[in-house]
This record gives C-alpha cells, structure tokens and sequence, in this order.
C-alpha cells in the first residue's frame, strides 16, 4: 500500500516553500487550492491533482507528477510537478517580478548618509557636536 502524503510536506519538498512551516501556514491561509477549494494542511496528495498556489512572488498552477517524501535538489523537485500556470498568471508574475520591493531604500531618498550629513554640517558651519 502506498504511504500517504501530505500537502504541506509534499510543496515543501517540491521546493515551493522554503521550510514547511511556511507551506502550512500557507495553506491555512487558503494561499492553496485544489479544484478552487480550500485545503487543509493534512490532505493527501496523489498524482494528477492539480493545486492553485499563491506565493508572495507569484502565482502557480501546478499538476503533481510524482511524490517526494523528503527535500530534494531543484532540478530533480521540478521532475515531480508540471507547472500548467496560465499565460495570465505568468505574465502578472513577471510583472511582480519586477516590481518587487526588496526593503532596500533607493539611492538618493531618505536620510542623508554619514559623508552628506557631515558636508551639510561644514556648509552650514554647524559646530554643535564640538568636534571640529
């Protein structure tokens, strides 16, 4: 007989998410769907099915083609799914993509660095900190 598997275990192996955690958390907050229902974290996979998947970078369609029980390597993760998602979904992903904020700060805005703090004090002839 052959050994259930999880959906949880099973998009964490297929290198969806990157712990398992995230892929039940995922779940739980219905980011994942199989025929356009809800899943729970325990439902077994089986092959042909198809899930509805939705990361913070992008939107996945994929059909299970085979069952991973532990993490693998990424090139043999991709042997396992099909990724049906459709034109649509891809191109809002790559548009996603693109404008992904990276919680970086753009060169130029915001505070002004230590050098440009210190040039803006010699202009304005500021001597408060006494160390000049």
């Amino acid at each position: 007989m052959m050994e259930k598997l999880r959906i949880d275990k099973y998009l964490w192996a297929i290198r969806i998410f990157k712990t398992r955690s995230q892929a039940t958390a995922a779940i739980e907050e219905n980011k994942v769907k199989w025929n356009g229902n809800a899943v729970k974290p325990a439902r077994p996979v089986s092959l042909g099915d198809r899930y509805t998947i939705k990361t913070h970078a992008r939107r996945w369609t994929i059909e299970v083609t085979g069952l991973l029980h532990n993490r693998v390597s990424f090139e043999e993760a991709v042997k396992n799914y099909t990724d049906i998602t459709s034109e649509e979904d891809k191109q809002i992903n790559q548009f996603q993509g693109s404008s992904f904020y990276t919680g970086k700060r753009q060169s130029k805005t915001g505070h002004p660095t230590k050098k440009q703090r210190r040039d803006l004090d010699d202009f304005l002839g500021d001597d408060s900190d006494g160390v000049h």
